[in-house]
């Protein structure tokens, strides 16, 4: 049964429930008949990162850290822990469900505080691209092809005009993609946001051929790791990049000093939206060899990597194979970030990371040249955990 028809057999399922006076688009329940177990360990998904509130921490001279701007990455693994006790078949970028002869993969997401930054600048209209790539990326690390996405867009007071900027860079982003977007949510709900300010959240749906998920089970020591570049900080991070803006004193119209003679402002480079590697890396699976795919967001490489490799594996990364963008060497510098805390938690330049074997490695690189271009940035080693030299 090919993507399309899956679509089409969802269209066709009897709706659950009207739509509210709020909601955009159709309610699916499943067709009588189809009962089946979750998948295993891949059957869901759940990011290891949770925002707390806290303060700044750390004197003049100390570096910043993410943990220090309000993002704690150790209490969200710990939550993902307990959770996993409750429902044990949770894991991996996105969740498998048995679908005849393809699995259904599914994703969640949001932007995070990115959506601070669209309110300081007044750019709303790319915004909906980084919550429709947060989780077709995530989707497609399986070899899913995304079929429809969801969002959920929630303000006090509705703007009609702002909210359709959003719903535009949504729609860029599925076109993007080459997924519908088949519905959503609008909830207003009056004193629950700040005036002028919204929350957004996305849902996408893909599948792939049960013989044809990308699992990583059959990963060995000795193959290529392959990154594909992104266009900046992509949609992670930003609670200490603007923790590193307010210290640097400079504002959003500001030239962002870079090396290559190439200027932009810090509000331009802060805002450029996430890469959606979708039709890019359907591209390369269909060329053979590929055994894992990473999306690199929160916990950077030294968490996202290892969540493709079977047990007793680990990542050796040659950092001087790419160029680290200017924006990441401008927020370390002024920072004062380590290096292991910048890459756990920004992808510095990578945003998508490929597993494959030896042997197809340079055919890869090889089409993957031009504004598509790829960097083969290290390869699987015995042992656990990344590792940068």
């Amino acid at each position: 049964m090919a993507a399309d028809r899956l679509l089409h057999l969802l269209r066709a399922s009897p709706a659950s429930a009207a739509p509210s006076s709020r909601s955009r688009g159709a309610f699916f329940q499943q067709p009588q008949g189809l009962r089946f177990p979750l998948l295993g360990a891949a059957a869901g998904m759940r990011r290891a990162a949770v925002a707390v509130a806290c303060s700044a921490g750390g004197g003049e001279d100390e570096g910043m850290t993410y943990k220090g701007a309000g993002v704690d990455i150790d209490a969200g693994t710990e939550l993902v822990r307990r959770i996993a006790r409750m429902a044990p078949k949770i894991g991996g970028f996105g969740g498998l469900f048995p679908f005849g002869d393809h699995y259904l993969v599914a994703g969640t997401d949001g932007v995070g505080t990115k959506l601070k930054l669209a309110f300081e600048t007044g750019i709303h209209d790319t915004i909906g691209i980084d919550l429709v790539a947060m989780s077709v990326n995530d989707i497609v690390t399986s070899g899913a092809k995304p079929l429809f996405f969801l969002d959920y867009y929630a303000t006090s007071k509705l703007d009609v005009d702002l909210a359709e900027k959003v719903i535009k860079g949504i729609v860029d982003g599925c076109q993007q993609s080459d997924c519908v977007l088949l519905g959503g949510e609008t909830a207003e709900m009056p004193d629950f946001y700040a005036e002028g300010e919204y929350d957004l959240s996305g849902f996408a749906v893909g599948a792939v051929k049960k013989d044809e998920v990308i699992d990583g089970k059959n990963i060995v020591e000795g193959d290529i790791l392959i990154g594909l570049p992104s266009s900046g900080v992509h949609s992670n991070g930003f609670s200490l990049a603007r923790r590193v803006l307010e210290k640097s004193g400079l504002s959003l119209n500001d030239q962002l000093p870079r090396n290559d003679g190439i200027t932009t402002t810090v509000g331009e480079a802060l805002m450029a939206p996430t890469v959606i590697y979708v039709n890019q890396v359907l591209e390369i699976i269909g060329k053979g060899g590929v055994k894992g795919l990473a999306h690199i967001t929160g916990g950077g490489f030294t968490d996202n990597i290892p969540r493709v490799f079977p047990s007793g594996l680990g990542a050796k990364i040659f950092t001087a194979t790419w160029e680290v963008p200017p924006v990441f060497r401008w927020i370390q510098e002024v920072g004062k970030i380590e290096d292991a805390e910048m890459r756990r938690t920004f992808n510095m330049g990578i945003g998508m990371v490929l597993v494959v074997s030896k042997e197809a490695a340079d055919g890869i690189l090889v089409v993957t040249h031009g504004p598509n271009h790829a960097y083969r940035i290290g390869e699987v080693i015995r042992g656990e955990g990344v590792h940068y030299v």
